[in-house]
């Protein structure tokens, strides 16, 4: 079978149709919730149907659950159910608390691995960590769902895992590609056979092309997934290699870095992501990651919308003289100056001191300028150079504050 199931090759209108038909009801349950209800005040969910209403909503920082945690535990408020109405129960880094539905597949994993060309039958080797964290049960539950097996090693034990592939002979590998070099090279120093493994879903660290090349070149297809413990597989790659395709039941956005406005399209922006899971729904969950939508339809036949992938973090607060500078800062200049378009505040040394130079794109006059200058100082409590440039010089590279200090 080509395609997991009609959702991925179906009419974008279709898909849309159904997402915003399914969000209101999302949203009356996500303010079942405390944390949402004060969040989502004032908000009439049967008016939330399209894209622009959504886009009127506020954005929930990811950044900030730890602390929205640790003030109400265990999930900040954000979820109607008991924990004890879950499956299981996780914390990754920060510390943030994430539970896991009981349904089947619950992070929505299968058809990223569809794609990679895991089939039923295939015996997998999963080495994502399965120790508190959710990253081991997020692609265990995908194989299992496909009707894979799954050896649930997870990371180290290098010697251990190539008997267990040398035993079992799993097809296919899911962990981080990282680690599946670190197994490829053992394997060769030590003459262990793991020719078994044909393919491959790598998620968690960087793949850079020379990695890709290695990788392939040792007789393995491997495919991306861009993955979060909070949301499970975002957007994933398929044969095609055209960048990675949103997963279905998700509505995925691309904002300007320290607000909640949609970018042009094409341009690169902070990822912003709805879920519909209405046992614990997320709202416009700002995942700090920057990317890119791409323009048109997948080669493979897949219709949804298609990302860069990760581009770099979009939380890029700096420290100046002392004092935190933050992208929603620069945000509210441009929104107290609707003449500019793109901004970016270039942070740097002079001698000894902090020195900052806010680049704005305009045609404005010198009356403009100053009245930047005297905004820059008033938002950011720091004072600070304005310099205009051209429209459209500035890199489309979603960065807001450029820290050029270096060390």
């Amino acid at each position: 079978m080509r395609h997991f199931d009609s959702l991925e090759n179906c009419d974008p209108s279709h898909r849309h149709a159904n997402l915003f038909s399914r969000l209101p009801d999302v949203l009356r349950h996500a303010m079942q919730a405390p944390a949402y209800a004060t969040h989502l005040k004032d908000i009439d969910p049967a008016a939330i149907t399209s894209p622009t209403a959504l886009a009127g909503l506020p954005v929930l920082r990811k950044s900030d659950l730890p602390a929205l945690q640790k003030v109400r535990p265990p999930f900040g408020g954000f979820v109607a159910g008991q924990p004890g109405t879950f499956g299981r129960l996780f914390t990754s880094p920060g510390p943030i608390f994430e539970p896991e539905s009981k349904q089947a597949d619950p992070w929505h994993g299968a058809r990223a691995l569809h794609a990679a060309g895991f089939q039923p039958g295939d015996i997998v080797l999963n080495t994502f960590s399965y120790h508190l964290v959710p990253g081991g049960f997020v692609f265990d539950g995908a194989a299992r769902a496909l009707g894979c097996a799954v050896i649930p090693a997870g990371p180290g034990n290098t010697d251990q895992q190539l008997e267990l592939i040398e035993t079992y002979r799993p097809a296919a590998y899911a962990g981080t590609p990282d680690f599946l070099k670190i197994l490829l090279d053992a394997a060769g120093k030590a003459q262990r056979d793991v020719s078994s493994i044909r393919r491959a879903l790598v998620s968690g660290a960087a793949f850079p092309p020379s990695l890709q090349a290695e990788i392939k070149a040792r007789g393995i297809d491997a495919y991306q997934a861009y993955a979060t413990a909070d949301l499970g597989i975002v957007a994933y790659e398929s044969p095609a290699r055209d960048g990675l395709i949103v997963n279905e039941d998700l509505i995925l956005e691309i904002v300007t870095p320290g607000t909640g406005n949609p970018v042009a399209v094409g341009d690169v922006g902070e990822i912003v992501v709805t879920s519909l899971d209405p046992h614990h729904p997320w709202i416009r969950l700002a995942l700090g990651d920057l990317t890119a939508a791409l323009p048109g339809r997948s080669a493979c036949g897949r219709t949804n919308m298609r990302i860069k992938g990760w581009m770099g973090r979009a939380d890029q607060a700096t420290k100046v003289k002392g004092m935190f500078v933050r992208p929603e800062q620069i945000a509210e200049i441009g929104k107290r100056h609707p003449e500019l378009g793109r901004l970016r505040l270039v942070v740097s040394r002079d001698g000894e001191s902090d020195v900052m130079l806010l680049k704005a794109e305009t045609t404005g006059d010198a009356r403009l300028l100053e009245a930047v200058s005297v905004t820059l100082r008033t938002v950011s409590k720091l004072g600070g150079a304005v310099q205009f440039v051209p429209p459209g010089s500035l890199p489309n590279d979603g960065k807001v504050i450029a820290d050029e200090r270096g060390g």
